[in-house]
């Protein structure tokens, strides 16, 4: 019996590429393999240009401006490569079906060979190598203009919502918290400074902190490192009246999720926002994914769900916890470089929300209750601000300010100062993090985040101090919501104990 020694038809038929449409899948280069794989919205991008552009410019992204129209010329390059290889796919096309339907595809008999027959076959394959190749070649042209389109669109601002398009460059106060304070019009604004308290009751350590670790970082001392742990502790026990469950969060990110959620290592004005870790030679020959100290848990808490469904049912899902947070940017504004207003690390309970697109306004206003509810029981007279295009972060779609009154910013901002902040964020983060919701119906969708800070316990106990001094009586009051966590201190007084630090 004569035996061949060839090998099956099939197996050796190039697998030619077929026409691919336009992916809106961000697949950069750049990122590690692990990283969430982004689906951004390029198709409303095209259709809806100059709205981007508009956007862009509202929002201080300057640089950004002309991205939306990049995007417009590199899609008319890929169609134009599409029109002229469908010649080319249909050709490659044609080759395989003469191939899979070849009579001698799967074999050739003794007499096949006499014949010349393979001699066609390898013609046809050497047809299909050369249509492969070229088309190799059109994909790694495709490839490059879907990761410019979407590099491009991966740096637009969130589009913004009605309420912030229609305030102009200046923030508006829809609402107060609580009423002015007696020493409302006082004109001495250092009188009062938590710098000054903190340091003559024993609270706050400023110079060692600078010895150790540089300007903007600090101690809390005595009283000052008890009133943390309680507005703490008070923060999270209003969060989780109202349904919140309570998560700790990693401080550490990898960097790529912090740009996913909207924080890049510089901002519009080029100033540092993030600590990068350094690795060493071991993990940069590994090509370990960079690491950053996350400036909020809003990033962590994002990443919670990043590349995972959540079935409607669980809709909404909000989380509360506390964390260190650390921002590079301290020191850069003058004025706020000192005391506990603008600092390096510090301790914030953030919450967050995955929701449905139509439930993004209702969980954005129970954020703000909340945060209402706990900056009223601490008794600071404060105001709600709803806050311009310009001051919201590249992820937010509508954010609202809470600011508490400082006896000692009177020279800044009318003794104004933020506490917290409440963004609404759209599909903005779930669609780079790879986040969906799959509802009732079966259908997918991206749910919306929405974040908002609880308390930043800095500042908030700067505005204890200063508003809780009271000149007469020597002593600055614990707010009454505190005290379950004060182990009986109603009243910081100047004198001296043995266990002062």
């Amino acid at each position: 019996m004569l035996r061949t020694n060839l090998a099956c038809w099939t197996c050796r038929i190039p697998r030619l590429p077929h026409r691919r449409p336009l992916s809106t899948t961000a697949a950069s280069p750049e990122l590690p393999s692990i990283a969430p794989k982004a689906t951004l919205n390029v198709k409303h991008i095209r259709q809806n240009p100059d709205t981007y552009s508009r956007n862009s410019v509202l929002r201080n992204y300057n640089h950004q401006e002309g991205h939306p129209s990049k995007i417009l010329t590199l899609f008319d390059e890929w169609k134009k490569i599409q029109q002229r290889t469908r010649g080319l796919r249909e050709s490659s096309n044609a080759v395989r079906t003469k191939l899979s339907h070849s009579k001698t595809f799967s074999g050739l008999a003794p007499e096949s060979l006499a014949s010349g027959e393979p001699s066609k076959k390898e013609t046809l394959l050497e047809e299909a190598r050369a249509l492969k190749e070229r088309l190799s070649e059109v994909e790694i042209e495709e490839d490059r203009i879907q990761n410019e389109i979407n590099a491009l669109a991966s740096e637009l601002p969130n589009l913004t919502s009605p309420e912030s398009s229609a305030l102009g460059s200046e923030p508006r106060v829809s609402a107060y918290i609580n009423s002015p304070p007696p020493h409302y019009t006082t004109s001495d604004p250092t009188w009062r400074n938590h710098v000054h308290l903190g340091t003559e009751y024993d609270l706050l350590d400023f110079s060692s902190a600078s010895a150790i670790s540089g300007w903007g970082w600090y101690y809390l001392k005595n009283e000052a490192a008890l009133l943390e742990q309680a507005l703490v502790q008070f923060s999270i026990d209003v969060a989780m009246q109202h349904g919140f469950s309570v998560v700790t969060p990693p401080s550490i990110v990898y960097s790529h999720i912090a740009s996913a959620c909207g924080f890049r290592p510089r901002d519009q004005n080029d100033e540092q926002q993030v600590y990068s870790l350094h690795q060493g030679e071991k993990a940069q020959s590994t090509a370990k994914p960079e690491l950053s100290l996350a400036g909020t848990a809003e990033i962590p808490f994002a990443g919670l769900k990043a590349k995972t469904t959540i079935p409607e049912a669980d809709l909404p899902l909000c989380v509360v916890g506390p964390s260190r947070c650390y921002r590079a940017e301290a020191g850069a504004r003058g004025v706020e470089t000192k005391g506990l207003f603008r600092v390096h690390e510090f301790t914030k309970v953030e919450m967050f929300g995955w929701t449905l697109p139509s439930a993004s306004t209702s969980l954005f206003d129970t954020m703000l209750s909340i945060q209402t509810q706990i900056l009223s029981s601490l008794g600071l007279y404060c105001r709600v601000m709803e806050m311009p295009p310009k001051d919201l972060g590249a992820s937010a779609y509508r954010k609202r300010d809470i600011e508490a009154w400082f006896p000692s910013r009177q020279q800044k901002d009318q003794g104004w100062g933020e506490v917290t902040s409440t963004s609404m964020c759209t599909d903005y983060q779930s669609r780079r993090l790879a986040t969906r919701v799959k509802m009732k119906s079966g259908d997918m969708d991206y749910p919306h985040t929405v974040n908002g800070t609880a308390i930043a316990v800095p500042r908030v106990l700067a505005a204890i101090l200063e508003n809780g001094w009271d000149e007469e009586a020597g002593e600055i009051r614990v707010p009454e919501a505190l005290w379950p966590w004060m182990h009986g201190i109603k009243t910081l007084r100047l004198a001296r104990r043995k266990d002062k630090v």
